[in-house]
Formats: C-alpha cells, structure tokens, sequence
C-alpha cells in the first residue's frame, strides 16, 4: 500500500491544489522559519516541486493558521511546538493564484525528538546554516531568510 501511495501521490497532489483552488474563495498557507540553538533553519524538500523549502502548507476550513503550521512541522519535520511561534508576516504569493496568502512563522522553540522518515511527499529535510543554503533553495525561501537574518525590508509578496 505505501508503494502505491508513494507512486500516485505527485500524481494526485496538482489535482488537490486545483480542486482547492476552485472551491475556496481565498487560499491561505502556513510557512515555519525553524530556527535551532546553532541559528539553522530547518528545510524540506517535496517529491512534488523542486527546490528546497520552509516547511508548511494549506490551512483546512475549521483550522486557525497557527494550528496549521503545527500540524504542518510535525507531519513535514517530526517538530512539536515548545512555545509560542512569532509572526514574521502575511505574504501575496501571485505565483500560486490571484487569492493567495501565505502566514510565516518563526519557530525558535521547539521538540524535534527524532528525526522524521522521508515518505511520499517529502523526500529529503535537514538543519541548513544560513551561509550554506543548498543551491535549489527556492527563491521565496531565501527572501524570507534574508529578512530575517540579514536585515532586508520585508516584502508584502511570498
């Protein structure tokens, strides 16, 4: 059964943002910037788009965004809260759809007591150095981190 899941999952995952798409006036997204005791960031990279990323995803009807992003690091990173995440901003992602936001958070307290296996939809995760990103790190991602760390006006687009 998880072969087959592994194997239909990139198929069925555009189908799930389509079908969201259309069925939600407005979309709304969680990201989490995990920073651990040496100032890494926690990233993901997914079986469904290329490059690597902040971990997160949709909020569910019924689901505040701060429950979503802690949903979203313990399925996408075996991470528990430990404390309260800080809100980093609400961003327009243009890229996904005309309706789209997406709410980052910075995680700084936190449980990850093992590490997480990587499954259908993500393949690979790890603790990054801000001045050793991998190469694909996406172009949101790295902008995000930027504000953060380097001091960069914070942009109102993902």
């Amino acid at each position: 059964m998880r072969d087959f899941q592994h194997a239909l999952w990139p198929l069925l995952r555009p189908l799930l943002h389509f079908y969201r798409r259309i069925s939600h006036g407005t979309t709304t997204g969680v990201r989490a910037m995990v920073i651990d005791g040496a100032g890494r960031i926690f990233l993901v990279k997914h079986s469904y788009v290329a490059g690597w990323h902040l971990p997160g995803g949709g909020v569910d009807l019924g689901e505040t965004a701060v429950a979503a992003m802690a949903r979203e690091l313990f399925e996408e990173g075996n991470i528990k809260l430990a404390g309260e995440p800080k809100l980093h901003g609400i961003f327009f992602n243009n890229r996904e759809s005309r309706r789209d936001h997406v709410v980052l958070f910075i995680v700084r307290d936190f449980v990850q007591e093992r590490q997480p296996e990587p499954n259908y939809e993500i393949i690979a995760h790890g603790f990054f150095a801000i001045d050793a990103l991998p190469e694909d790190t996406s172009r949101a991602t790295r902008a995000r981190i930027a504000e953060v760390f380097g001091g960069a006006a914070v942009s109102e687009l993902w």
